[in-house]
Formats: C-alpha cells, structure tokens, sequence
C-alpha cells in the first residue's frame, strides 16, 4: 500500500512551510546576510514593540526554539548591531530584547523577501484564488491556536 501524503492535510501544510522556509532561509542568507531564524526573530521583536520588547524565553516559545538557542541566536545578532538585551525592571534574571535601528531596514528587505516569494509560490492563483487561501489558512490557524490555549 503506498501512501499518498500530499493528499494529507497536516503533511501537505507542513511540508509546504518546510519548502517555504528552505527558500527563503537560502535567499535570505544570499540577499541579506540573515539566516530565516534571524529574519523571524526580528519579525518577533517588530511585531510586539511597544509592548516592552519580549524575553528569550517569551521569544523561544514564539518561534519554536529552545532558550539556549534563542540566547545564541541573540548573542550573535547583538554582536552584529540588530538587538540589544535590557534588564527588566522587575525581575533582574530577565533582559528584554529590543531591536536597534538597522535591524528595521533588514526586516523591511526580509518582508520584501518573502512577498516575492510569496507570489512565486502562488504562481497560478488569480487574485481571488489567493485572497481565499490565506483566508482559509487563517482560520484553520485561529482554530489551531485556540485548541492550544485551551
């Protein structure tokens, strides 16, 4: 009995973010210099600004790493000039990550990265066909993230 995968939803999803991201981690290294970890490490950051940046262990729960990774992957980009760590006020045994100002031009060329990609891997959908999936996506995503919380 040979299985056909591709007609599973959970591989298909899957396996299409891990083509997805393969991709782009290769254009992004070539382009600009940043590994798809560090890209989405940065759109982490960005996308709670505000909100007083986020902690290595708030940042691995995000992204799906572990602490020791996230703390290496920080040392790097700190030593690189795209983040710094600051103390927390509150607990000294937690540094809140915040983004330094050339890390938002390299997010602004990382998401022009990925809507290229984007329309490369849409490549055959109309503009309905493309607006439909993501809206579908999302709502598979919401109910996916609402089975975890509970």
């Amino acid at each position: 009995m040979k299985l056909r995968l591709t007609e599973r939803f959970g591989f298909l999803v899957s396996d299409t973010g891990r083509l997805y991201g393969r991709f782009f981690d290769l254009r992004a290294r070539q382009q600009l210099g940043l590994s798809l970890a560090q890209c989405r490490l940065l759109g982490a950051l960005a996308a709670h600004e505000g909100d007083g940046g986020l902690s290595q262990v708030e940042l691995a729960d995000r992204l799906d790493l572990t602490p020791m990774g996230v703390a290496t992957l920080c040392d790097r980009m700190q030593a690189a000039g795209w983040l710094k760590r600051v103390p927390c006020l509150n607990d000294r045994r937690v540094n809140r990550i915040e983004l330094l100002p050339p890390a938002y031009d390299a997010l602004k060329s990382a998401m022009a990265l990925g809507d290229e990609l984007q329309r490369q891997a849409q490549q055959g959908l109309d503009a309905g066909e493309a607006k439909q999936l993501q809206a579908l996506l999302r709502k598979v995503h919401g109910n996916l993230s609402e089975l975890l919380s509970k």
